[in-house]
């Protein structure tokens, strides 16, 4: 991991944006003291893309799930 000054960071952030994105943690830091980090992204063309059916089979939803609730746990809720 790299720890860089604030303004060094400034002048050299198209240099320091590539080496993140290469995959080095930066430290990006005010005074001595550690203020941001510039770390990589996920591969971007895969952001918010999921497998559906991936957590098939690990649980089960009981026959009374939409029941109401006991007294002594609506008045939990509820606050009466």
């Amino acid at each position: 991991m790299t720890t860089i000054e604030a303004k060094l960071a400034a002048a050299h952030l198209g240099d320091l944006l590539q080496r993140a994105a290469s995959g080095e943690d930066i430290v990006i830091s005010s005074a001595g003291v550690p203020s941001a980090r510039l770390v990589p992204i996920a591969d971007p063309t895969t952001k918010g893309q999921r497998r559906l059916g991936g957590l098939a089979g690990l649980g089960t939803v009981p026959d009374d799930f939409d029941d109401p609730l006991p007294d002594e746990i609506l008045v939990l809720f509820e606050g009466r």
